[in-house]
C-alpha cells in the first residue's frame, strides 16, 4: 500500500490517500459560500488531492465558531456548496465536507484577532456574540461565557439539525461527510468528562457520554444513505487533567465504528482554552500517528492522521507501515496546493500524468528541459558568472 493507492469507502473510491484537512477560512457572511471558497477548495483538487474536505460547516447558526463561518443550516446555503462540490469533482477529487457545532467554543473572533470571545465591540459591528450551549454550564476557559446546559428536548432538536445539514450536504453534491467531534466543540464536549458534568442519561459513564454523538451518527447516516462514507474527527487525548486518554478513546472509536463510522480522523486537544491546565502532547512530526495506528489496529476501522505531515516519503511510509489509511494535509497544502503532484515526483513518478492535461502537457516538457540544463551544468545564474 502506498500514498497513491486508491481507497474505497462504501460506494466512493478516493484516487489516492492524500486528503485536504478541513480548514476554517472565516470568509462567509450568513453562512454563505463565496467565490473565495470555490477558488480555495478547487485549487486543492487541481493540485492532486484524492479528497478535499471543506471547512467546519455549522449545522446551526448558534454553532458557528465565528460570525464568518460557513453553514448548511438552511437551504439557501446549498447553491454555493454545489459550486464547490462540482469543481472539486470535475477536477478529479472526491468532494467532502465537515459538519460541526462549536458548542461552548462558539462566538469567537478569527485567529488573526487572537480567537478571543466576541464582545461589545463586535456586537456594535453587528457580529454577535450569541448564547452558547453545551452539555453542562461549564465555560471553555477564562474569558469565555458560561454556556447553557442543553435540555433533553434541545438535544433532540440538535440531532435533527445535524440530520438536516447532512441531507443538504448530499443535495449539494458532497460524497464524503465528516463530523467534527474534536477540539472542544459540541460533540467532543459531550464525550469529555472535563466538560460533561451531567447526571442524566447523557453524562457520567462513557456509554452515556457517547449517547448524543451516537444519536448524531445515526441521524447523519440516515440522511446520507448507505453509499456515502462517514468520518468522525476525534481528539484522541484531551490534554487536560481528568480528560479523555487514548485508552478510553479506543473504546469510543470502537463504538463509533459499530454505529457506522467508516473513518476515525485522529487529532487531539482543545477541550479547554485554559493554558494553565493544558498538557497537550508534544507537537513533533506526524504527532498523531501513534494514536491513529493504535485505533486502526485495535478497532479495525480506517483512520486518518493529521498534523505535521510535511514530507512525501514520510507520508508514504505512514500509509505503507499501517499507521493510517489517509494522510490529511492542512498548512502544507496552503503552502503548496500542488503538494500531491510534487509528492509523486519525489516518490519516483515524474510523468506528470496525474496533473490536469492542460498543466501536465506543459510541465512535462518543462521538467525535461530543466533536467537537460542541469546535466549540462547550466544554472539560472550562469549568464551572470554564477
Amino acid at each position: 500500500m502506498t500514498l497513491f493507492s486508491p481507497l474505497t469507502l462504501r460506494d466512493v473510491t478516493l484516487p489516492n490517500r492524500v486528503g485536504i484537512s478541513p480548514m476554517c477560512m472565516y470568509a462567509s457572511r450568513d453562512g454563505l459560500v463565496t467565490d473565495f471558497h470555490v477558488a480555495h477548495l478547487g485549487r486543492f483538487a487541481l493540485g492532486g488531492a484524492g479528497l478535499v474536505i471543506a471547512e467546519a460547516t455549522a449545522v446551526h447558526p448558534q454553532g458557528r465558531i465565528s460570525p464568518f463561518d460557513a453553514g448548511l443550516w438552511c437551504d439557501e446555503q446549498i447553491p454555493g456548496w454545489r459550486r464547490v462540490a462540482a469543481i472539486v469533482a470535475a477536477s478529479g477529487s472526491v468532494p467532502g465536507v465537515q459538519l460541526g457545532h462549536a458548542g461552548r467554543r462558539a462566538a469567537v473572533r478569527e485567529p488573526w484577532r487572537a480567537g478571543a470571545p466576541l464582545d461589545d465591540e463586535d456586537a456594535a459591528a453587528g457580529f454577535g456574540p450569541w448564547p452558547l450551549v453545551a452539555p453542562s454550564a461549564v465555560a471553555a476557559g477564562p474569558g469565555h461565557a458560561v454556556p447553557a446546559a442543553l435540555t433533553p428536548a434541545e438535544i433532540t432538536r440538535s440531532v435533527q439539525d445535524w440530520h438536516d445539514a447532512a441531507a443538504r450536504a448530499v443535495t449539494a453534491g458532497f460524497r464524503f461527510v465528516e463530523l467534527h467531534g474534536a477540539h472542544g466543540y459540541l460533540l467532543h464536549s459531550f464525550l469529555s468528562p472535563v466538560s460533561n458534568r451531567r447526571t442524566d442519561r447523557y453524562g457520567g459513564s462513557v456509554e452515556n457520554r457517547l449517547r448524543y454523538p451516537l444519536e448524531v451518527v445515526a441521524a447523519v447516516r440516515d440522511a446520507i444513505g448507505d453509499g456515502i462514507p462517514l468520518s468522525f474527527r476525534i481528539s484522541a487525548v484531551d490534554g487536560a487533567e481528568g480528560g479523555l486518554g487514548i485508552d478510553e478513546t479506543v473504546e469510543v472509536a470502537r463504538r463509533l465504528a459499530a454505529a457506522g463510522v467508516d473513518v476515525v480522523d485522529t487529532s487531539s486537544g482543545g477541550i479547554t482554552t485554559d493554558r494553565s491546565v493544558d498538557t497537550r502532547i508534544r507537537r513533533g512530526f506526524a504527532f498523531h500517528a501513534d494514536f491513529s495506528r493504535r485505533i486502526r489496529d485495535e478497532v479495525g476501522v480506517r483512520t486518518a492522521t493529521v498534523g505535521l505531515v510535511v514530507d512525501p516519503e514520510q507520508a508514504d511510509r505512514l500509509i505503507g507501515h499501517g499507521d493510517s489509511d489517509l494522510v490529511l494535509l492542512g498548512r502544507e497544502a496552503l503552502d503548496d496546493p500542488n503538494w500531491p503532484h510534487h509528492a509523486r515526483i519525489v516518490l519516483g513518478d515524474d510523468s506528470h500524468d496525474s496533473w490536469d492535461v492542460r498543466f501536465g502537457s506543459a510541465l512535462g516538457p518543462r521538467a525535461r528541459t530543466l533536467a537537460r540544463l542541469a546535466a549540462s551544468g547550466e544554472t539560472p545564474l550562469s549568464r551572470f558568472g554564477g
